[in-house]
């Protein structure tokens, strides 16, 4: 199976690469390597190479920045997916896993959302991300699998795990919203989720994939102070407050609830997801490695 993995520069594209099965045949695309938002180039690059597979690991996810730029978001988010979409159903059998987020939902929920609930993002990244989930639903069907995540995070990259260690190595105290409540995700779970995706043609339409459990931002904050100071990555165990998201504003709206049911992607892969906090202590070993 050859396999085309774009986004290979971020923390997504860097945990598939790091788990890619050895009898697949992956290639690895960053930006410079390949414009996603260039149909003709996208068309071109996937017609000359001919995967079996995409998997769209590419995004925009500078959620604040995005509410200046709406522009930028919707080229990366809605309309690169459906040149990806295209491309691949301009080949025989192309395949394609594409990664969509927790954002498209408005938060109003106080149980689980479902693969199949209706969506109502309530920012520009969730509406750009809605977007894309429509293009390459529409475009390739049976074809294409949706994964949506959440609050994904690795030991590189830009992210709140990493953000949050360098805080709580700079700041006597650390104030983090305590009324957002979703789960924190490692990006190597996901992309292990994903490859379980890569070799099954007979599943499509929309999956949710995170680890299990269920946080606040200032839950996940307390537990990288804890586990960061007992790994020895912290010289003390910061003091975390708990504030309301209407002392931190920001520029876009965050849902305030969006925890995702995934037990029909547990049941399809045949697979258990492990809790929040164990992924979480599994990240910060790799950090000290």
């Amino acid at each position: 199976m050859r396999v085309l993995i774009t986004g290979a520069g971020g923390q997504l594209g860097q945990a598939l690469k790091r788990l890619a099965p050895q009898d697949v045949e992956t290639r690895f695309a960053t930006r410079s390597d390949l414009n996603i938002e260039d149909a003709v180039q996208v068309r071109q690059y996937v017609g000359e190479m001919a995967p079996d597979l995409i998997i769209n690991a590419a995004a925009y996810t500078a959620v604040d920045k995005a509410e200046g730029d709406e522009a930028a978001a919707l080229r990366a988010n809605s309309h690169a997916p459906r040149a990806l979409a295209e491309a691949a159903l301009a080949g025989s059998n192309t395949r394609l896993i594409h990664v969509s987020t927790d954002f498209v939902f408005d938060g109003e929920a106080n149980i689980p959302y479902q693969p199949g609930d209706p969506i109502a993002p309530i920012n520009v990244y969730g509406r750009s991300k809605a977007g894309g989930e429509t293009a390459v639903l529409d475009t390739l069907g049976d074809r294409t699998v949706v994964v949506r995540t959440a609050w994904v995070y690795s030991a590189v990259g830009h992210n709140f795990l990493r953000t949050m260690l360098r805080l709580l190595n700079e700041r006597v105290e650390v104030s983090v919203v305590d009324d957002q409540i979703g789960t924190p995700t490692s990006a190597l779970s996901l992309a292990a989720a994903l490859w379980r995706f890569a070799p099954r043609p007979d599943l499509s339409g929309v999956f949710h994939w995170t680890d299990a459990g269920v946080a606040s931002w200032y839950d996940f904050a307390v537990a990288i102070a804890e586990e960061g100071k007992a790994a020895g990555l912290l010289s003390k165990e910061g003091v975390v407050r708990p504030i309301g998201a209407h002392s931190y504003p920001t520029p876009a709206r965050r849902p305030k609830y969006s925890v995702l049911d995934k037990r029909s992607t547990l049941a399809a892969l045949g697979i258990e997801s492990i809790h929040w906090r164990k992924q979480l202590r599994s990240v910060l070993q790799g950090l000290i490695t």
